[in-house]
């Protein structure tokens, strides 16, 4: 297959780039910069030339494709509504060219859109669309394309790690060593999903592969590991205390990721496992945290 990918040279689309012509296909990347255009070439791609803001550019990329899969996003949580927002126009752009056809158009969401009950996993069939989270936006424009005939499905990430960077983990280190402290809130029971890069890469490949229309794929290794867990690690390899704080003092130490440190958000892949065949193999979140050089992050 050709297939047009966003974010090809970002941390998640630099390893589905891999996946993908290793697997014998044709990869185009979507890229703004002479950098990335370098990369995408050493790597075996082709080279899209454009941004989420031109969506003249991805309209082509995605026309001139068998398929199409998106990763790129806007990570300014600042900016964060405004950013799902964008990712919704994205979304519209690329599945207005792949009309009229059955060309597979994949998006990216998070497992947290399928979370129904409290302290209970998160499953593929849920979603609602009144969610509070504006990454709703992803989905719903998904739906809507998928309302007009186009081939959609979605594919939701939790916390994907190797042993550099580790999702929203990465700026808790970070916030450990500028903070003298590994923190988390409470008892620190709350649970964050998370799976190894490569077994993402491959789920990637497989969903645009199979093609199944409508599907909602997780992307999950393991259901839940509990902040404290990771908090530990993390002051053991920055060798700093570790620290309990109380929901008033969350806001104040971790600014704009108080709000996901605060969340028990647990999600189950298991029916991902039984649609695509797709079965994790990577190292597991504490095992690459543990394998961090933290003094050279």
């Amino acid at each position: 297959m050709r297939i047009f990918l966003t974010g090809a040279t970002g941390f998640i689309g630099s390893a589905i780039v891999t996946e993908l012509i290793q697997a014998g296909h044709q990869v185009r990347g979507l890229t703004r910069s002479e950098a990335g255009a370098q990369a995408l070439i050493a790597a075996g791609a082709a080279v899209v030339r454009g941004d989420l803001d031109d969506l003249d550019s991805l309209r082509r990329g995605a026309a001139a494709a068998d398929g199409v899969i998106h990763t790129a996003f806007n990570h300014d949580f600042s900016q964060f509504a405004a950013n799902c927002e964008t990712d919704r126009q994205v979304i519209e752009a690329m599945g207005s060219a792949l009309m009229g056809s059955n060309r597979p158009l994949i998006v990216t969401s998070t497992t947290g859109m399928g979370a129904i009950t409290s302290g209970q996993p998160a499953t593929e069939d849920n979603f609602n669309p009144a969610h509070p989270n504006p990454r709703k936006a992803s989905e719903l424009a998904g739906v809507a394309l998928a309302g007009c005939g186009v081939n959609v499905s979605v594919v939701r990430l939790p916390q994907v790690h190797d042993s550099v960077k580790q999702g929203l983990i990465s700026p808790l280190i970070a916030l450990a060593r500028e903070k003298g402290v590994a923190a988390f809130v409470g008892d620190g029971r709350n649970r964050w999903p998370a799976v190894h890069i490569s077994d993402v890469a491959r789920l990637y490949r497989l969903a645009v592969e199979k093609q199944q229309a409508g599907r909602r794929y997780h992307a999950v290794a393991e259901e839940g590991i509990a902040l404290r867990d990771i908090a530990e690690v993390i002051g053991r390899g920055l060798q700093v205390p570790l620290v309990s704080l109380s929901e008033d003092e969350a806001p104040a130490h971790f600014g704009w990721l108080s709000d996901f440190v605060r969340r028990d958000l647990p999600a189950s892949g298991a029916n991902t496992q039984d649609w695509l065949g797709w079965h994790p193999g990577g190292p597991g979140l504490i095992a690459d945290l543990e394998r961090m050089q933290y003094r050279s992050v």
